[in-house]
């Protein structure tokens, strides 16, 4: 299974006044794995960024200036995503801005569903924990999910964090790590860099249960289902 953990940062809240995506951030799962492989990308949106989305994001006007149109990077990011099952945080905000990308394109490309299927991993949040706080920085709290280095928004790095908490957040394991260090890219912007732990390391080592274990793992199943009247989710 291929995924794609998926952020935006946009110029505002509301594509039906005229606002657009400014920088997209991708990065590549493979069966339940980080590939290292990634999709980064500022945008020139062709107007002005609200001063409450710069508060959050911190990505300016003039730094803006001279990166490329989204018609110029559409089939790129394209190539990139089609396919692939999206994981998005909130996926009606990002894909609802996509959309009106898309749209906006002489030859429009259609809706982000007509190339990927996504999962909106807020809803799942929410399953998952009834009643509490389920927004990303909430959920690095949850999930002990270093994102101190977190200070702003920015649509890759939260992509890396997201991929993080979606692979614990479903009960897999992930091999991210953030750290505090940063960089800077040709543009002379900050980035935050990205340590992985080595691909060749050696497995985990799988114990599967005894016979007692099983047994014991039974008479709870049963315990259950006659609690729950026969609504036993483990079966």
């Amino acid at each position: 299974m291929r995924q794609v953990v998926l952020d935006t940062e946009t110029t505002g809240l509301e594509p039906s006044q005229g606002h657009r995506i400014i920088e997209i951030g991708c990065v590549e799962l493979v069966d339940r794995k980080l590939t290292g492989r990634h999709y980064h990308q500022y945008i020139n949106p062709e107007r002005e960024v609200d001063a409450g989305a710069m508060e959050v994001h911190g990505i300016t006007n003039e730094f803006l200036a001279d990166k490329p149109l989204f018609h110029q990077i559409n089939q790129a990011f394209l190539d990139f995503i089609d396919g692939a099952e999206l994981i998005i945080h909130n996926a009606p905000f990002d894909v609802g801005f996509i959309d009106h990308e898309f749209k906006l394109l002489k030859k429009s490309l259609g809706k982000v569903t007509d190339y990927c299927s996504v999962v909106d991993s807020l809803v799942m949040a929410r399953q998952k924990h009834p009643g509490q706080r389920n927004s990303l920085d909430a959920l690095c709290s949850r999930y002990e999910v270093d994102n101190s280095a977190r200070d702003l928004h920015g649509a890759l790095l939260d992509a890396e964090i997201l991929a993080d908490v979606y692979l614990l957040m479903t009960g897999g394991q992930t091999n991210l790590l953030l750290a505090g260090e940063s960089t800077q890219d040709n543009s002379g912007r900050a980035q935050q860099s990205i340590k992985r732990l080595a691909k060749k390391r050696p497995a985990l080592k799988v114990i599967a249960a005894d016979n007692e274990e099983l047994a014991a793992h039974e008479i709870r199943l049963q315990e259950i289902d006659k609690a729950s009247d026969g609504n036993n989710r483990w079966r």
